[in-house]
């Protein structure tokens, strides 16, 4: 399969090919292209070509052909909504399908959001003067995205992007690189500038070519806090928006609403199969209530039922790559050495196609000592941990380096508000899993963590997407 350079499919000069496959079944579902020096130099070229045609469009034209994009990516939703299931390994019926629409949504709200983008006259000291500010694009962006939600977090940059008047050169992940290129064909279908988007497949040698780039002025990227460091590091003075990692805490008090935070638990477990910088990494209840959630929490697990991501039937699909798998393996494997108790799944399930299919597993017993409570696992479980007090509840939440999002269940008020005060966390959800999204508020980490800066999710991407600049007039009017 072809990239997308400058508007245009095509043959990409390295003759070398990356094999997409399907983690449900291990079949080929494409070969794409790999990016050379040269392809990324035409796509960027292309994308400063297009950058002043671009700005140069009304607010209200760019907000067309975003709601031009929204429509393409609608029409072919059956389509791609199998072809996103197939090169994620996610349930079509119940998350892939929605992935599709929730993008086309995303084009909807960055055309709406750009018609209201609002800045301010403010006053001066001196009569004859007249202050105000307002909004430029900061440039040509390189969009570094992951294989988890394939054209739901290429979206909510790119239309971002081209909302502000940014061109932008997309590097998918080499495990699912199809729906972003889907994604790119409706951008540039739509009518956009030629150059105004494009896409570059390759590993991360090709995304630290993109990043470091002379004729790159923006970075987005959403991942691993590895990789994010990695090109904070190519990227030098660029501007850049960081979404790199969660470890979110659930913390369960002993006023909750048990079976509420029992369902939202285990959800936030098996969505996309874990593999979720919001999913449900650590489980911090409280010591009076522990035995009655652990129950209602293995009650649920054992109704997620695993397997082929087409079958309707299916609330969980294979993970996606052996890395995510491996590191499942070897946290399970640390907590059982350190006196953690596997209550249900564990390992990988045998009677499958490919060797991908993990248990939805819940481990009991989990201390701060552990892998599986220290790092972002990225996969189906359910670490345990009891607390007897709120401080030592707030503690535990906090004592790690990432702080994405965070979950409180309580019948307290007071409870809620030091949550929201105390927790280390971007986002703080008051009785609704960690797993909870919507489209348009502010989403992303703490400072004082490693997970990043910036902010997705409606006006809040763009604002960081734009250049906020001063215009000071002298009227000339003297007595």
């Amino acid at each position: 399969m072809h990239q997308l350079i400058d508007g245009e499919r095509r043959l990409g000069r390295s003759i070398e090919t990356l094999t997409v496959r399907e983690p449900a079944t291990g079949d080929v579902l494409e070969r794409v292209d790999v990016a050379s020096l040269g392809d990324i130099d035409d796509a960027v070229a292309g994308a400063n070509e297009a950058a002043g045609e671009l700005e140069r469009l009304t607010f209200f034209e760019r907000a067309e052909l975003l709601h031009s994009a929204a429509g393409r990516i609608d029409a072919s939703a059956g389509e791609h909504a199998e072809q996103l299931a197939r090169e994620s390994g996610k349930p079509l019926a119940a998350e892939a399908a929605d992935e599709l629409a929730e993008s086309a949504e995303i084009f909807r709200l960055a055309a709406e959001e750009i018609k209201r983008l609002e800045t301010h006259v403010l006053p001066s000291v001196d009569p004859h003067k007249r202050v105000f500010t307002h909004r430029k694009p900061n440039g040509v962006y390189a969009l570094i995205t992951p294989w988890n939600f394939p054209m739901n977090i290429p979206a909510e940059l790119l239309a971002a992007a081209l909302a502000a008047g940014n061109p932008a050169v997309i590097k998918p992940s080499e495990n699912a690189p199809l729906s972003a290129l889907a994604l790119a064909d409706a951008v540039a279908e739509a009518g956009f500038p030629p150059g105004s988007v494009s896409v570059v497949m390759g590993r991360g040698d090709i995304g630290q070519a993109l990043v470091s780039h002379p004729g790159v002025h923006g970075v987005g990227f959403v991942g691993s806090q590895t990789t994010a460091e990695a090109i904070v590091a190519a990227a030098g003075m660029k501007r850049t928006i960081i979404e790199a990692s969660g470890n979110g805490p659930q913390i369960v008090f002993d006023d909750a609403d048990l079976p509420a935070a029992a369902d939202a638990a285990v959800f936030g477990a098996h969505f996309v199969s874990g593999q979720c910088c919001v999913a449900t990494e650590r489980l911090l209840v409280h010591r009076s209530v522990h035995d009655e959630m652990v129950d209602r929490v293995v009650d649920r697990t054992e109704r997620v039922a695993l397997g082929d991501p087409l079958d309707d039937a299916t609330l969980m699909g294979p993970l996606n790559n052996e890395t995510v798998a491996a590191r499942m393996d070897a946290h399970v494997a640390d907590a059982q050495a350190l006196g953690g108790r596997v209550l249900c799944g564990g390992e990988r399930r045998a009677d499958q196609p490919t060797d991908l299919y993990y248990e939805l597993t819940v481990i009991d017993n989990v201390t701060p000592v552990m892998d599986v409570f220290l790092d972002e696992t990225f996969g189906p479980v359910i670490p345990i941990t009891s607390f007897d007090t709120d401080d030592e509840a707030f503690a535990l939440a906090n004592a790690s380096d990432l702080g994405l999002q965070a979950s409180v269940f309580t019948s307290s008020l007071a409870r809620a508000y030091r949550a929201i005060d105390e927790l280390r966390s971007g986002t703080v959800l008051v009785n609704e899993g960690t797993a909870f999204w919507e489209q348009h508020p502010p989403f992303g980490g703490a400072s004082r963590t490693g997970t990043g800066w910036g902010r997705i999710g409606g006006k809040y991407t763009i604002l960081d997407m734009t250049d906020l600049r001063t215009a000071i007039i002298d009227t000339g009017e003297r007595a």
